[in-house]
């Protein structure tokens, strides 16, 4: 009989995050062996030792195994901006949430790992899995725009926020791909991470500069 604690809530959870990384993990190492097209999600059960039913209990989408960070990007975001001081305005939450991001290492933000320039390509060799990229950047903005409207207790839709959010997120776009292309061209992990963050920097100020004399700056 199994005890108590191996049922409890926080063991079940542990477990579940668990499982969803063995499927993201043994996805990503099919993807970037045979290309995205050309591999099933009986395969990918396979491979990480679960049934196709689980498989599709943690992923809706085949693509959303390889974008896995994408749900733990969006948490912390919301969370810098509910938990930011109320002496910071949004637009600079974010931006210092970016810095933070690079100094703690969190994961998506990991330029020099082993595999990522893999990564990058098998992203842009599967039309599928630059759509769900886009569709990803698309429902990004969108969340921001709702936090920053919530963050200043404004009411949705809210022009301001949306132009913000839009702003805000096609410069993370770029300095993700900036970063990425500086890292593999001369190796330098510390020219990645100074890359990104410039141009996380010059994307707020032109975000800010969208919307003078609002809450959001």
């Amino acid at each position: 009989m199994a005890s108590s604690h191996e049922n409890s809530p926080d063991r079940r959870t542990q477990k579940r995050l668990a499982t969803r990384q063995r499927i993201s993990d043994a996805a990503t190492g099919l993807f970037m062996e045979r290309g995205f097209d050309a591999v099933t999600v009986d395969q990918i059960a396979h491979a990480s030792g679960v049934s196709r039913m689980t498989v599709f209990n943690h992923f809706a989408r085949k693509e959303d195994m390889l974008f896995d960070l994408d749900e733990l990007g969006r948490q912390d975001v919301l969370a810098a901006l509910e938990c930011r001081d109320l002496g910071i305005a949004p637009i600079e939450a974010l931006r210092l949430f970016a810095h933070r991001a690079v100094a703690e290492r969190r994961p998506y933000v990991l330029f020099c790992e082993a595999g990522t320039d893999r990564f990058v390509q098998t992203v842009q060799a599967s039309e599928a899995l630059m759509a769900r990229a886009r569709a990803i950047r698309d429902e990004f903005s969108d969340l921001v725009a709702a936090a920053l409207a919530k963050a200043t207790g404004r009411k949705r839709p809210d022009p301001d926020a949306s132009l913000a959010a839009s702003l805000l997120v096609a410069a993370w776009a770029v300095a993700f791909v900036e970063a990425h292309r500086t890292f593999n061209t001369g190796q330098d992990a510390a020219r990645a991470y100074t890359t990104f963050l410039a141009l996380i920097d010059q994307g707020s100020n032109g975000a800010k500069a969208a919307v003078p004399g609002t809450r959001y700056v």
